[in-house]
Protein backbone atom coordinates (compact mmCIF):
# COMPACT_ATOMS: atom_id res chain seq x y z
CA UNK A 1 0.00 0.00 0.00
CA UNK A 2 1.28 3.45 -0.91
CA UNK A 3 1.77 5.94 1.90
CA UNK A 4 0.69 8.79 -0.40
CA UNK A 5 -2.52 10.27 0.99
CA UNK A 6 -5.47 10.34 -1.43
CA UNK A 7 -5.92 13.78 -2.96
CA UNK A 8 -9.39 13.38 -4.49
CA UNK A 9 -12.77 12.09 -3.26
CA UNK A 10 -12.54 9.15 -5.70
CA UNK A 11 -9.08 8.12 -4.51
CA UNK A 12 -10.17 8.36 -0.87
CA UNK A 13 -13.34 6.36 -1.47
CA UNK A 14 -11.51 3.64 -3.40
CA UNK A 15 -8.88 3.35 -0.67
CA UNK A 16 -11.54 3.10 2.04
CA UNK A 17 -13.57 0.46 0.20
CA UNK A 18 -10.46 -1.56 -0.68
CA UNK A 19 -9.68 -1.77 3.03
CA UNK A 20 -13.20 -2.90 3.82
CA UNK A 21 -13.03 -5.58 1.13
CA UNK A 22 -9.82 -6.91 2.71
CA UNK A 23 -11.44 -6.95 6.14
CA UNK A 24 -14.56 -8.73 4.89
CA UNK A 25 -12.44 -11.28 3.04
CA UNK A 26 -10.35 -11.99 6.12
CA UNK A 27 -7.14 -10.65 4.56
CA UNK A 28 -6.47 -7.36 6.39
CA UNK A 29 -3.04 -5.75 6.08
CA UNK A 30 -3.25 -3.73 9.34
CA UNK A 31 -1.42 -0.74 7.79
CA UNK A 32 -0.03 2.20 9.73
CA UNK A 33 -0.23 0.48 13.11
CA UNK A 34 3.44 0.32 14.11
CA UNK A 35 5.82 2.52 16.07
CA UNK A 36 7.14 4.16 12.91
CA UNK A 37 3.66 5.38 11.99
CA UNK A 38 3.12 6.56 15.55
CA UNK A 39 6.27 8.67 15.30
CA UNK A 40 5.38 9.97 11.83
CA UNK A 41 1.94 11.18 12.88
CA UNK A 42 2.91 12.67 16.25
CA UNK A 43 3.71 16.16 14.85
CA UNK A 44 0.56 16.47 12.72
CA UNK A 45 -2.37 14.51 11.33
CA UNK A 46 -3.38 14.19 7.70
CA UNK A 47 -6.40 11.84 7.55
CA UNK A 48 -7.92 11.11 4.16
CA UNK A 49 -11.53 10.81 5.34
CA UNK A 50 -13.93 12.06 7.99
CA UNK A 51 -16.08 9.21 9.21
CA UNK A 52 -19.31 9.79 11.14
CA UNK A 53 -20.40 6.43 12.44
CA UNK A 54 -22.58 4.81 15.05
CA UNK A 55 -20.99 4.22 18.46
CA UNK A 56 -21.87 0.51 18.27
CA UNK A 57 -18.96 -1.54 19.63
CA UNK A 58 -18.98 -3.70 16.49
CA UNK A 59 -18.35 -0.72 14.21
CA UNK A 60 -14.73 0.24 14.96
CA UNK A 61 -13.86 2.26 11.85
CA UNK A 62 -10.11 1.63 11.62
CA UNK A 63 -10.69 -2.12 11.94
CA UNK A 64 -13.54 -2.62 9.47
CA UNK A 65 -11.85 -0.40 6.87
CA UNK A 66 -8.37 -1.84 7.55
CA UNK A 67 -6.74 1.51 8.27
CA UNK A 68 -4.37 2.77 10.95
CA UNK A 69 -3.08 5.74 12.89
CA UNK A 70 -3.72 9.07 11.20
CA UNK A 71 -5.86 7.66 8.38
CA UNK A 72 -9.39 8.48 9.55
CA UNK A 73 -10.89 11.41 11.46
CA UNK A 74 -13.64 9.57 13.33
CA UNK A 75 -16.75 11.00 14.98
CA UNK A 76 -19.13 8.50 16.59
CA UNK A 77 -22.50 8.88 18.29
CA UNK A 78 -25.32 6.43 18.96
CA UNK A 79 -27.23 6.01 15.70
CA UNK A 80 -24.84 8.57 14.14
CA UNK A 81 -27.14 11.19 15.67
CA UNK A 82 -25.99 14.60 14.54
CA UNK A 83 -25.97 17.97 16.31
CA UNK A 84 -23.84 21.14 16.38
CA UNK A 85 -20.78 19.48 17.93
CA UNK A 86 -20.83 16.73 15.32
CA UNK A 87 -21.23 19.21 12.47
CA UNK A 88 -18.37 21.27 13.86
CA UNK A 89 -16.17 18.18 14.04
CA UNK A 90 -16.98 17.27 10.44
CA UNK A 91 -16.22 20.81 9.30
CA UNK A 92 -12.92 20.68 11.16
CA UNK A 93 -11.95 17.55 9.26
CA UNK A 94 -12.93 19.07 5.93
CA UNK A 95 -11.73 22.66 6.28
CA UNK A 96 -8.80 22.38 8.70
CA UNK A 97 -7.47 18.91 7.85
CA UNK A 98 -8.37 18.94 4.15
CA UNK A 99 -10.15 15.57 4.07
CA UNK A 100 -11.47 14.90 0.54
CA UNK A 101 -14.16 12.50 1.78
CA UNK A 102 -16.90 12.50 4.42
CA UNK A 103 -18.56 9.18 5.18
CA UNK A 104 -21.75 8.49 7.15
CA UNK A 105 -21.71 4.89 8.32
CA UNK A 106 -24.91 3.16 9.40
CA UNK A 107 -25.43 -0.53 10.11
CA UNK A 108 -27.99 -3.26 10.59
CA UNK A 109 -29.25 -4.12 14.10
CA UNK A 110 -28.77 -0.49 15.15
CA UNK A 111 -30.11 -0.07 18.68
CA UNK A 112 -30.72 3.67 18.28
CA UNK A 113 -32.87 3.14 15.18
CA UNK A 114 -34.72 0.27 16.89
CA UNK A 115 -35.39 2.40 19.97
CA UNK A 116 -36.67 5.23 17.78
CA UNK A 117 -38.95 2.89 15.86
CA UNK A 118 -40.37 1.65 19.17
CA UNK A 119 -40.90 5.22 20.35
CA UNK A 120 -42.69 6.16 17.14
CA UNK A 121 -44.68 2.96 16.65
CA UNK A 122 -45.47 1.95 20.23
CA UNK A 123 -45.17 5.19 22.14
CA UNK A 124 -42.24 3.81 24.15
CA UNK A 125 -40.38 6.50 26.07
CA UNK A 126 -36.68 6.62 26.90
CA UNK A 127 -35.04 7.94 30.03
CA UNK A 128 -32.39 10.61 30.35
CA UNK A 129 -30.46 11.94 27.40
CA UNK A 130 -31.32 8.92 25.27
CA UNK A 131 -34.44 10.90 24.46
CA UNK A 132 -32.25 13.40 22.62
CA UNK A 133 -30.77 10.65 20.46
CA UNK A 134 -34.25 9.37 19.65
CA UNK A 135 -35.43 12.88 18.76
CA UNK A 136 -32.59 13.24 16.25
CA UNK A 137 -33.33 9.87 14.63
CA UNK A 138 -37.12 10.34 14.59
CA UNK A 139 -37.30 12.33 11.29
CA UNK A 140 -35.62 9.42 9.50
CA UNK A 141 -38.06 6.88 10.95
CA UNK A 142 -41.03 9.06 10.08
CA UNK A 143 -39.75 9.47 6.52
CA UNK A 144 -39.32 5.71 6.19
CA UNK A 145 -42.90 5.17 7.37
CA UNK A 146 -44.16 7.78 4.92
CA UNK A 147 -42.36 5.96 2.09
CA UNK A 148 -43.97 2.66 3.06
CA UNK A 149 -40.75 1.09 4.34
CA UNK A 150 -41.25 -2.02 6.46
CA UNK A 151 -37.90 -3.82 6.41
CA UNK A 152 -35.03 -2.97 8.73
CA UNK A 153 -32.62 -2.36 5.84
CA UNK A 154 -34.94 0.32 4.51
CA UNK A 155 -35.03 2.14 7.84
CA UNK A 156 -31.23 2.03 8.09
CA UNK A 157 -30.77 3.29 4.52
CA UNK A 158 -33.30 6.08 5.05
CA UNK A 159 -31.50 7.19 8.21
CA UNK A 160 -28.15 7.20 6.42
CA UNK A 161 -29.60 9.28 3.57
CA UNK A 162 -31.21 11.72 5.98
CA UNK A 163 -27.94 12.18 7.86
CA UNK A 164 -26.02 12.82 4.63
CA UNK A 165 -28.66 15.31 3.48
CA UNK A 166 -28.65 16.99 6.90
CA UNK A 167 -24.91 17.58 6.64
CA UNK A 168 -25.26 19.05 3.17
CA UNK A 169 -28.18 21.28 4.17
CA UNK A 170 -26.83 22.56 7.48
CA UNK A 171 -23.12 22.92 6.74
CA UNK A 172 -22.32 25.63 4.21
CA UNK A 173 -18.64 24.74 4.56
CA UNK A 174 -19.18 21.12 3.52
CA UNK A 175 -21.64 22.04 0.76
CA UNK A 176 -19.15 24.51 -0.74
CA UNK A 177 -16.36 21.94 -0.61
CA UNK A 178 -18.59 19.44 -2.40
CA UNK A 179 -19.66 22.01 -5.01
CA UNK A 180 -16.02 22.78 -5.75
CA UNK A 181 -15.17 19.10 -6.19
CA UNK A 182 -12.70 19.09 -3.30
CA UNK A 183 -14.85 16.86 -1.08
CA UNK A 184 -17.60 14.27 -1.43
CA UNK A 185 -20.12 13.06 1.14
CA UNK A 186 -21.03 9.38 0.95
CA UNK A 187 -23.46 7.28 2.99
CA UNK A 188 -22.64 3.62 3.63
CA UNK A 189 -24.56 0.78 5.22
CA UNK A 190 -22.55 -1.90 7.03
CA UNK A 191 -23.65 -5.52 7.44
CA UNK A 192 -22.41 -6.85 10.77
CA UNK A 193 -22.38 -10.55 9.88
CA UNK A 194 -20.59 -10.22 6.55
CA UNK A 195 -18.39 -7.24 7.43
CA UNK A 196 -19.14 -5.40 4.20
CA UNK A 197 -20.01 -1.71 3.81
CA UNK A 198 -22.09 -0.77 0.77
CA UNK A 199 -23.02 2.64 -0.64
CA UNK A 200 -26.47 4.08 -0.01
CA UNK A 201 -26.18 7.66 -1.27
CA UNK A 202 -23.63 10.26 -2.31
CA UNK A 203 -23.08 13.93 -3.01
CA UNK A 204 -20.18 14.76 -5.29
CA UNK A 205 -19.19 11.23 -6.31
CA UNK A 206 -20.54 8.76 -8.87
CA UNK A 207 -20.86 5.33 -7.31
CA UNK A 208 -21.02 2.50 -9.84
CA UNK A 209 -22.87 -0.65 -8.82
CA UNK A 210 -21.94 -4.21 -9.56
CA UNK A 211 -21.16 -7.56 -7.92
CA UNK A 212 -18.35 -6.02 -5.86
CA UNK A 213 -20.09 -2.71 -5.17
CA UNK A 214 -23.82 -3.20 -4.73
CA UNK A 215 -25.90 -0.22 -3.69
CA UNK A 216 -28.08 -0.92 -0.66
CA UNK A 217 -31.87 -0.53 -1.05
CA UNK A 218 -33.07 2.50 -3.01
CA UNK A 219 -29.92 4.59 -3.50
CA UNK A 220 -29.67 8.19 -4.47
CA UNK A 221 -26.73 9.97 -6.02
CA UNK A 222 -26.60 13.75 -5.95
CA UNK A 223 -23.57 14.93 -7.85
CA UNK A 224 -23.27 18.61 -7.18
Amino acid sequence: MSDTAPATPREAFDLLLAGNHRFAAGTPRHPHQDSARRADTAPAQHPFAVLLGCSDSRLAAEIIFDQGLGDLFVVRTAGHAIGPEVLGSIEYGVSMLGCPLVVVLGHDACGAVAATRAAVEDGTTARGYLRDVIERVTPSVLAAHAAGVSEEAGFIATHVRHTVDFIMERSREVAEQVASGRTAVVGLSYRLAEGRARPVTSHGLDLPSGPALRLDTAPTSNNR
